[in-house]
């Protein structure tokens, strides 16, 4: 009998996890997600080559590049636009695969098509959310649904053999299993993000991240019209005691660009120009910076979680959508090689989890982005040369060391999904 496998959340980790588990042989997988139906909502993110690795395997990398860019190059500069370093990326930088630049609308859309191509339109179940989550004595879980509408409107439960938390930073699923656990911790930093179209010739080529030890700014184009525009996304950070405070609660709160806008004033990179990008945008949206404590075990039974419900972690080194991927093929992979759902969920954790708390724990240190601090604290008025500030081998040294903790450096990337199962033909 095939086992029935049903994903809360209708996300990147969740979408990629259905079209793996499908890849590997499993027929009966189902998606719910609470919203009414999935929109291209949100901003940009990258994708790392081991993701996009991932991606190809299952077919997907054509219908993803139609609508990214490959991000050829990485540069850091500190806020009085003295660059620190630049870094070849992806296919330049000596991987087999390229880095992405994509709209999360554009990613969340291609793999929720392929989908419901692949698996069926009754794959995906919108306007029902999880609201809660109970073991059975044979490790089963019992979880609760409520459908927000519809001829289905009201309550139900369901048992199926396995189920996967994909429900995000917030998950009910997470919840249930940890019950104690609380809101997530914010490091007092507050977050705006949002997309501008701007004129090629300002849009810059590069991805730039560019600050000091107190606020930062991320800018990368993500998008191209034939015409000549550049989808660009951009995301600011610094901390909520210098400007009016933001409640915890206040989520993806709609701001306007005006509320933040002179915290940034004159800061332009080889080009680029942070408050001219900032000005063409349509819309702002403020999050506070939080992330999740370090769980000591994902699975419960033939329970487990994946990507932000399992280890959400600071926007750091494009990691955040890059190793929920990983997540989704990782899990179907032990699947797929385990009879017994429980012995496959704890094999996917043994596998995922220890290196998954420590990238959490190196985006609490800033990742790679240490070194724009440590540029401010030893020349905080600015420098004529790096070098003399932080000697290339120490900058070296930073972005390989994260590069390995995520396993995303060239060597390891390069050798192949470890995680490589049969794909079906769409």
């Amino acid at each position: 009998m095939t086992p029935h496998v049903l994903i809360a959340g209708g996300g990147v980790a969740g979408l990629t996890a259905a079209l793996a588990l499908h890849a590997a042989g499993f027929r009966h997988v189902t998606v719910v997600e609470a919203a009414r139906e999935i929109q291209p909502v949100g901003a940009g993110l990258n994708l790392m080559p081991n993701a996009v690795r991932e991606l190809d395997a299952l077919g997907l990398l054509d219908d993803l590049e139609a609508d990214a860019v490959r991000t050829r190059e990485l540069r850091y500069y500190h806020r009085s636009g003295g660059l620190i370093s630049r870094e070849p990326r992806g296919l330049g930088a000596g991987y087999h695969w390229p880095q992405l630049s994509i709209h999360r609308g554009t990613l969340q859309r291609v793999l929720a098509d392929a989908v419901r191509h692949r698996l069926g339109r009754s794959a995906i179940v919108t306007g029902v959310r999880v609201t809660g989550v109970e073991e059975r004595a044979d490790g089963r879980p019992r979880v609760r649904l409520e459908h927000r509408e519809g001829a289905m409107g009201g309550r139900a439960s369901l048992e199926p053999d396995v189920l996967i938390g994909a429900d995000g930073i917030r998950s009910t699923v997470r919840a249930a299993l940890n019950p104690c656990e609380g809101e997530p911790p914010w490091n007092g930093m507050l977050v705006w993000r949002g997309a501008s179209w701007i004129d090629r010739r300002r849009a810059g080529t590069f991805m730039l991240v560019a600050g000091d030890d107190r606020r930062k700014a991320v800018v990368y184009p993500m998008a191209e019209r034939p015409a000549g525009d550049v989808l660009v996304n951009w995301a600011l950070a610094m901390p909520a005691d210098s400007i009016a405070a933001a409640a915890r609660g206040d989520w993806n709160r709609a701001v306007p660009v005006t509320d933040f806008l002179r915290h940034f004033e004159g800061w332009e990179f080889d080009g680029v120009s942070v408050p001219e990008v900032l000005c063409a945008s349509g819309a702002a949206f403020e999050y506070p910076m939080v992330d999740r404590e370090p769980l000591p075990r994902w699975s419960h039974g033939r329970t487990t979680l994946i990507g932000d419900a399992a280890h959400a972690m600071y926007p750091i080194g494009s990691n955040g959508a890059t190793q929920s991927i990983i997540d989704g093929r990782a899990l179907a992979h032990a699947m797929s090689r385990h009879a017994d759902p429980a012995d496959a969920l704890a094999a996917y954790e043994a596998d995922r989890r220890p290196a998954m708390t420590e990238l959490q724990r190196a985006n609490r240190r800033l990742g790679p982005e240490v070194v724009i601090n440590l540029a401010h604290q030893r020349a905080p008025g600015g420098f004529t040369h790096i070098d003399d500030v932080i000697p290339p081998r120490e900058r070296r040294e930073i972005a390989a060391r994260y590069a390995a903790t995520g396993a995303f450096d060239p060597e390891t990337v390069n050798a192949g999904s470890p995680y490589a199962v049969p794909v079906n033909a769409p």
